[in-house]
């Protein structure tokens, strides 16, 4: 089908067909249609919908549909891994390279890519750049529909200093076309479950989206409880998630922390009290990673210790209760993991345990927010330093090479406005251009504001990610300070 007779009754008719024989629902629920739409007629997006909404149909349904390739830029091996398996199972033509395959499966993958047998590609933006992808990618040949980010606030969240190679993203489509035949099209969009005002502008910025359709779901979900409480000492924090485990046997949950060493000292602590968990994070092989998903979607273990490396993409409908067990940097990262509670509409709980303000007690949530903050102040002077060495003009591999820190500086130097990417490898310093602090630090300071404050948690939430017209409606009765204020509805 192709993109220009879309609109034709028999067409969209079709488009449910595929759907329905596909994934077996009857019809969209708003707006995934608007977003298949969109996409049919590779116009550029930007998606907003809370975890579990269905994001991952939105864009593979319109790949399946046309002939040629859809890319899907994505964080984290275990979401690709998720997404790919499930379309395989379906018997759909769809693959993901990263660097833990065998070279013999990678050979196979890069051989299927060129004989143009995949519908969608998945990839995490480091691969997406490198060398034997880009060539296979730029063949003039290679039909290529669409780019997909999907998980996008990570471009905000990572971008900067852990993950540069977001910020080169916005080139790619430029890059790519120059090599196609003339008229080629790409739409782009984005897709994410938060993604405040700032956010929203700065993946529109990075990504150069062209006049993108914005669709903007707001994450307020009522049968979600939200509950912030102060842990006087480390002790104490610890006895209160127990008292909170004990209190729910066999319910499915996640207890979420900052550090692996966390994830594994915690998990160490509940074992020996009886508890049956496991610690989830990056470092783990891949099989290990696995086997501890399938053991928490099966029941198998109830509840695992996890970093934010766990949870993307993975479908767990009954999960009951989200534990924040030290509070999480930045409040997308905090909106993201408590969505992963209650997806089956069911009440669920959200707990959030923090140190009293002062850190006199317990001085480890103080610490962790200090050390961010001062790693980041020091990859921006760093950054600075390095722009008075670099040539105006220049290649990422080859300045790498010269300087090991040159890609996060880069990056940085990109988010602060003296630099811009004239493709995906070569860059060029702005001359003269005012730099921009990093939004970073304000965000944190927005976490800090949520856990202290005394109105409607989900009130606040809403403003905070740019729903300010629902917001002023609300009085959810499903946090803590509602309930205090005599306006909940209980446990």
């Amino acid at each position: 089908m192709n993109a220009d007779d879309f609109s034709d009754s028999m067409s969209w008719e079709r488009v449910r067909e595929t759907f329905k024989k596909i994934w077996g629902y009857d019809d969209f629920r708003p707006p995934q249609g608007e977003v298949i739409r969109c996409l049919l007629e590779r116009k550029d997006a930007m998606i907003i919908m809370p975890t579990g909404g269905g994001k991952s149909i939105c864009f593979q349904l319109p790949a399946l549909l046309q002939t040629g390739l859809t890319l899907v830029v994505s964080p984290l091996v275990a979401l690709m891994e998720n997404q790919v398996q499930e379309l395989r199972q379906r018997k759909l033509p769809a693959a993901l390279l990263h660097s833990e395959l065998s070279t013999g499966e990678r050979k196979r993958i890069l051989a299927a890519l060129e004989q143009q047998k995949l519908r969608l590609l998945y990839v995490s933006p480091e691969t997406l750049l490198s060398k034997p992808v880009w060539e296979r990618l730029a063949q003039p040949q290679l039909k290529i529909n669409g780019l997909i980010l999907d998980e996008a606030h990570c471009l905000v969240q990572w971008g900067d200093t852990f993950r540069p190679a977001y910020r080169r993203l916005g080139t790619v489509r430029d890059a790519l076309l120059k090599d196609k035949p003339l008229g080629s099209k790409m739409a782009i969009a984005a897709f994410t479950a938060t993604a405040d005002p700032f956010a929203q502008k700065t993946i529109q910025n990075v990504l150069q989206l062209q006049q993108p359709e914005i669709f903007r779901l707001n994450p307020y979900r009522d049968n979600l409880n939200l509950k912030v409480q102060i842990a006087w000492t480390p002790c104490g924090r610890k006895h209160r998630l127990l008292k909170f485990i004990q209190a729910r046997p066999k319910q499915a949950g996640l207890v979420y922390v900052r550090t692996r060493k966390d994830s594994e000292e915690l998990a160490e602590w509940l074992r020996k009290k009886g508890c049956t968990t496991a610690a989830y994070h990056a470092g783990l092989h891949p099989q290990e990673r696995r086997e501890m998903e399938r053991d928490w979607i099966s029941g198998k273990v109830p509840f695992v210790i996890c970093t934010s490396a766990f949870g993307m993409g993975i479908n767990k409908p009954d999960v009951r209760w989200v534990i924040h067990f030290q509070p999480p940097l930045l409040l997308s990262e905090y909106v993201q993991e408590i969505g992963r509670a209650g997806r089956d509409g069911k009440v669920s709980q959200a707990l959030l345990l923090m140190s009293e303000p002062t850190g006199f007690l317990d001085s480890g949530d103080k610490q962790r927010r200090e050390f961010f903050e001062g790693k980041l102040r020091s990859q921006q002077r760093q950054a600075q330093q390095l722009l008075n060495k670099l040539p105006k003009q220049g290649n990422i591999n080859e300045i790498s090479r010269k300087f090991p820190e040159a890609a996060i500086a880069l990056s940085l130097l990109h988010s602060m406005n003296k630099l811009s990417w004239l493709d995906p490898f070569n860059y060029s310093i702005k001359p003269g251009e005012k730099s921009q602090s990093s939004n970073q630090f304000d965000a944190a300071k927005q976490m800090e504001k949520y856990l202290q404050t005394r109105q409607c948690r989900w009130q606040f939430l809403l403003n905070a990610f740019g729903f300010s017209q629902e917001a002023q409606k609300m009085k959810c009765g499903h946090c803590d300070n509602c309930r205090k204020r005599g306006l909940g509805t209980g446990d």
